[in-house]
């Protein structure tokens, strides 16, 4: 049975497949739907939705009406019959939104700490397993400008990327017995403590670009945490770098337009790029050599990896149908299929003409969409699939998710990737929380 919250209802959590909802977000209400499952609470994070909300708002006027706006099963399936992945079409021809989608919430890999952008030039870490200091820390300088995007680095003790105006600013926890090493000379807010009476965090090192005034706005681990994928939505290039060297290598071939997205795979066989244009590509990381794709339903919005690397689910700004791209071959071969993935409720419930973001947690069972919507009684609300990989992936929508406060929207949202207990969604609203949502299935708490 699908579920919906009623007016004056907010979502607290889902358990085997029904969302529990109260009159409130609070510690109190958390604690008393999951708390004696999970054996802790996750705490909403304030914030100044200000700066988010503005850019939410900015792409959503820039989006230019398309009257093809759903990409149904027939139309989609010619477009493969006609080498789909090989036609490349001229941005001429596109009707696409001027913003790109960037990454503005993460979860470290390991711990239950999550970080988000929380200001012009600021990123917030709340730390949910330090139980003597329940405050966030603060990560700011004074040569962090406008900043774009952040990610955890994987297989590394708590440090964080974040793309800005002026390059990308690698924080690390410091610990009395453990301080984290820094790169002098580099630049010099180097050494920058972070504020708060949260975890100290210090920045370690900046990563820049030729160009000094050039905005990271899309950034990629590898998973073994050893190389940096960078992107810009002012360059048609994007960088690996290797972040222990401190040393950038640009990839140049073969795109003709800026760069708006980056997701590298699960077993870094392969990097997918976005382009503004409405182009996109996958990457095979031994030679560098790519396949290119395109679509005639807007630009990419949104793309994530199965966890093994297989496919990967692509979102266009649009349809409400999902691509999904499956590799023939194995690695690093780049012979593939594009397969339909029906979202037949975003059309014919809501009334959407495309999708705004997604997010897909890394054990495959749960898909988070955000839409635009044509019904005023599913606005602002983020729909939650359940996602079946086998034979082909294919997805059931079970219910929907609604944030405090006043007419709230989803701004960003992000899967904690390891968490034991279930699917772990946290969400920026417009009404100035960040919220977490355990997704409990019961194949992940019950022995």
């Amino acid at each position: 049975m699908l579920s919906y919250p009623q007016p004056g209802e907010i979502t607290i959590c889902e358990i085997n497949r029904q969302f529990v909802y109260a009159n409130e977000f609070s510690d109190v209400q958390s604690k008393d739907a999951y708390g004696e499952i999970l054996g802790t609470v996750f705490s909403s994070v304030p914030f100044d939705p200000g700066f988010l909300s503005t850019n939410h708002d900015q792409t959503a006027e820039q989006e230019v009406p398309d009257t093809a706006t759903n990409l149904d099963l027939s139309s989609l399936m010619d477009i493969i019959a006609g080498s789909f992945k090989k036609l490349l079409f001229s941005s001429d021809n596109l009707k696409l939104a001027a913003q790109p989608s960037t990454q503005k919430i993460s979860w470290f890999p390991h711990k239950h700490c999550l970080a988000f952008i929380s200001g012009p030039n600021q990123v917030t870490v709340r730390d949910y397993e330090d139980s003597d200091r329940k405050d966030v820390c603060i990560l700011t300088s004074d040569c962090q400008r406008d900043v774009k995007c952040i990610e955890w680095r994987p297989n590394s003790g708590k440090m964080v990327a974040v793309g800005s105006k002026r390059g990308i600013y690698i924080w690390s926890a410091s610990y009395p017995a453990n301080t984290a090493t820094v790169r002098h000379g580099n630049a010099p807010s180097i050494g920058t403590f972070s504020r708060g009476s949260g975890m100290k965090m210090i920045l370690v090192d900046v990563l820049k670009e030729n160009d000094y005034n050039q905005v990271i706005s899309a950034l990629s681990w590898k998973p073994d945490g050893r190389y940096l994928a960078s992107a810009s939505y002012e360059s048609p290039f994007f960088t690996i770098w290797d972040v222990a060297k401190g040393e950038g290598t640009p990839i140049r071939r073969g795109l003709g337009s800026s760069i708006s997205l980056l997701r590298w795979s699960p077993t870094g066989d392969y990097l997918f790029t976005a382009n503004m244009d409405g182009t996109f590509y996958i990457w095979e990381t031994n030679t560098w050599t790519s396949e290119p794709w395109s679509s005639t339903s807007g630009h990419v919005t949104g793309a994530e990896w199965d966890p093994e690397g297989r496919f990967i689910l692509i979102a266009f700004s649009n349809s409400t149908t999902l691509g999904s791209i499956h590799f023939t071959s194995k690695p690093p071969s780049l012979d593939a299929q594009l397969l339909p993935v029906e979202l037949p409720e975003l059309s014919s419930l809501i009334g959407s003409g495309g999708i705004e973001k997604m997010a897909w947690d890394s054990s495959g069972e749960r898909l988070a969409l955000s839409y635009k919507c044509g019904d005023d009684k599913y606005a602002g609300l983020i729909a939650v699939y359940d996602v079946r990989r086998a034979p082909i992936v294919s997805v059931s929508l079970i219910g929907f998710i609604r944030g405090p406060g006043e007419n709230a929207k989803p701004l960003e949202f992000a899967f904690h990737n390891k968490f034991k207990q279930g699917p772990l969604l946290s969400v920026c609203w417009s009404s100035g929380l960040c919220c977490t949502y355990p997704l409990i299935l019961r194949s992940h708490v019950v022995p």
